[in-house]
């Protein structure tokens, strides 16, 4: 979609929008996070400290993670609800919290369905669903009406909580989803069977809510737009569904895109800013009430021109709001490389959450951790010598500038940004630039001295009070016959442009370095919108159901074999949200992926293997290594024996695999404490 971009600051997202009984300041919705805070045994204090820095930094309506209706709806055992009295007064916290530092908050009503992760789950239908274990329990048309009354009781306990509204998750395959298709409701009853019946029971969840609530309280309903699985809503079902939804008292439609068990990605890196906008756009006349467009919208930008294009009313960032609390106040301002921009990255947002941890940002390890990781002005400021100017250095120059003390950061090369600079020119990852882009404005606005093209010896350091050493990494180079041949080359050579693979690659490693070299070397043309639809067989244009149809894949310019020692999953070790994305796209380039191989040698024919116990010889022309990095410390022995307090951080700590999140948290808290 072509977009007209307004360079002056974001004037259409900061104007009010009237809802009659009620005004947001702004066109900023905070889209619904779970952080694992919602489920605090003590007390909801960390979930409120987060929500006040949103509120403060000027959002201009907050949406909190999903609190389910009953236990059967819980997303896992003991997970977050709202049922009782006793449950509604810990909100208040949260409530009271908001609204004095000048917020709206509405909270989330979420039932699992079938997407629960324990034994009592209930859907339309027994169906089990491909992300949980457990077979749903199909419910009665006697349970289905006090599902219904259980969302208008949560909804009501929100109300007296002090919330300004809910929204009603109907997205996403949950158990609202999962009655509104044939895919997953096969019930003959009142609540199955034409889509009238199977739309019924949105419909009155969100009629029973606003009899309950009154006029004068803000309903959203999450309307999946797109399902993105065989047998979903066909277009003119969204658009009946969406104008009966109106009827039954939303006050807003917040857009839905995919369900969780769809094999599409939606919000990772690599789909491109704003690919589900035009969606939104197309909804947008069917109705009279505002709708909010969400999914890979993360700077003012792109907001704004999509406010000033008539895509939506509103426009809902979730994970931007974890990179940068004050994202809209620094907006406002036209300050846009003043923010953090979210990278769509979900190593410590996603991931976390579905390791049962606790969320965070790997850009801002604040993030759900606003009192614990706490940044205060330094009363005896030191002068602090930063070696190294990637992700780790940069971070902890800028806290620690921040903070009061006097930084100067020695850099090598003859830019900052580190293994980051070689993260922007893989597909799909070229938001990582922005990360620099903010710590290059960090460190102006502190002031911190930079020396780029400088080497740091051990005597320069001599004279500074603290020194931490973020030098980094180098690649590993590993024992094989023939590792000098002229075939063989690093990852840095690839990425870097120094040297040009041929036609047949083998790449010696897959671990995230690994699968980032084989995207490169198989990608082709441009990573934009035309692209990524074709690739994963996605119909935006209303003519499929579902939204999907046959991928149309590019056959790759390379022959690439990706490769590994140890005989497991390739690339078990990525993202726990992003790693079936990476292999999917190896897939559709067929990269052939080999584990379990042990290397022999590299000549003139190729790259000799042992592949259950068998040789193999692969008649490639270039050998790529990517078998991990070793650290940089050369520094750090002759500092500590002249008696200096000298720090350790980032790849220079530890160089197992590449991992910025590790990098930056460790940078942060180093440079809350020194």
């Amino acid at each position: 979609m072509e977009l007209k971009i307004d360079n002056t600051p974001f004037k259409a997202l900061f104007q009010p929008l009237d809802l009659g009984f009620t005004q947001l300041k702004n066109r900023l919705l905070m889209g619904s996070m779970h952080t694992g805070l919602e489920e605090d045994k003590d007390s909801l204090k960390r979930l409120a400290a987060f929500y006040r820095e949103r509120a403060l930094g000027g959002v201009g309506l907050i949406v909190t993670g999903g609190f389910a209706p009953d236990r059967a709806g819980r997303l896992a055992p003991f997970a977050a609800k709202l049922t009782s009295a006793a449950e509604q007064k810990r909100h208040e916290l949260i409530t009271e919290t908001v609204h004095e530092s000048g917020g709206k908050i509405a909270l989330q009503i979420l039932h699992a369905g079938r997407y629960g992760y324990h034994p009592f789950t209930v859907a339309p239908s027994r169906l089990k669903s491909p992300i949980s274990p457990f077979k749903p329990w199909a419910m009665s048309a006697h349970r289905v009406n006090k599902t219904i009354n259980h969302y208008a009781r949560c909804a009501k306990l929100a109300q007296s909580s002090g919330y300004d509204g809910v929204e009603i998750m109907g997205s996403e395959g949950y158990l609202i989803n999962q009655f509104i298709v044939r895919h997953t409701n096969q019930r003959q009853d009142e609540w199955g069977g034409t889509f009238e019946k199977r739309m019924r029971f949105p419909v009155e969840v969100v009629r029973r809510v606003r009899e309950v609530v009154g006029e004068q309280f803000i309903i959203i309903y999450r309307l999946s737009m797109l399902d993105l699985i065989a047998d979903g809503s066909s277009w003119e079902e969204v658009v009946l569904l969406a104008k009966a939804i109106e009827q039954a008292g939303a006050t807003l439609i917040n857009t839905g895109i995919g369900w969780h068990e769809a094999r599409i990605p939606t919000i990772a890196a690599m789909v491109p800013q704003g690919a589900f906008t035009n969606v939104t756009k197309q909804l947008k006349p069917e109705v009279t009430i505002p709708v909010i467009t969400s999914n890979r919208i993360n700077t003012p930008e792109l907001a704004n021109a999509l406010l000033e294009n008539g895509v939506a009313d509103m426009i809902s960032m979730a994970r931007p709001f974890l990179a940068d609390a004050e994202f809209a106040n620094k907006a406002k301002l036209g300050e846009r490389r003043a923010i953090n921009v979210c990278i769509a990255c979900n190593q410590a947002c996603l991931d976390q959450v579905f390791e049962n941890k606790t969320a965070s940002c790997l850009v801002n390890p604040r993030a759900c951790h606003e009192t614990q990781l706490v940044y205060e002005a330094v009363d005896k400021p030191k002068w602090v010598a930063v070696v190294g100017g990637g992700p780790a250095g940069l971070a902890f120059a800028a806290v620690s500038a921040e903070r009061g003390h006097k930084v100067t950061l020695f850099e090598s090369g003859d830019e900052l940004g580190g293994q980051f600079n070689l993260a922007k020119n893989i597909p799909g990852k070229e938001d990582y630039r922005y990360t620099i882009e903010y710590y290059q404005y960090q460190l102006s606005k502190f002031q911190v001295e930079i020396r780029l093209q400088t080497q740091a010896t051990a005597e320069v350091l001599q004279e500074f009070d603290e020194i931490v050493l973020a030098t980094g990494v180098i690649p590993y180079i590993p024992d094989i016959a023939g590792i000098g041949h002229e075939k063989v080359m690093t990852y840095l050579d690839v990425i870097l442009r120094r040297r040009e693979p041929g036609a047949r690659v083998a790449i010696i490693g897959a671990g995230g370095i690994g699968f980032d070299v084989a995207e490169w070397l198989t990608h082709t043309g441009t990573h934009d919108l035309s692209s990524y639809y074709r690739e994963w067989g996605i119909d935006v244009t209303e003519h499929s159901r579902g939204g999907i149809k046959k991928p149309d894949l590019s056959p790759s310019p390379r022959h690439v074999y990706l490769l590994q020692r140890k005989k497991e999953k390739m690339g078990k070790r990525l993202g726990k949200t992003t790693g079936w994305i990476h292999r999917l796209s190896l897939k559709h380039r067929q990269v052939t992926m080999m584990s379990g191989v042990t290397y022999t040698r590299i000549d003139d024919e190729g790259l000799h293997l042992m592949v259950d116990g068998k040789p193999r010889v692969l008649a490639v022309d270039s050998v790529v290594i990517c078998t991990g990095q070793k650290e940089l410390t050369d520094l750090y022995e002759p500092l500590k024996e002249a008696g200096k307090s000298v720090h350790l951080i980032g790849g220079a700590y530890k160089a197992l695999e590449l991992d910025a999140r590790h990098a930056i948290g460790q940078a942060c808290r180093l440079a809350a404490l020194l």
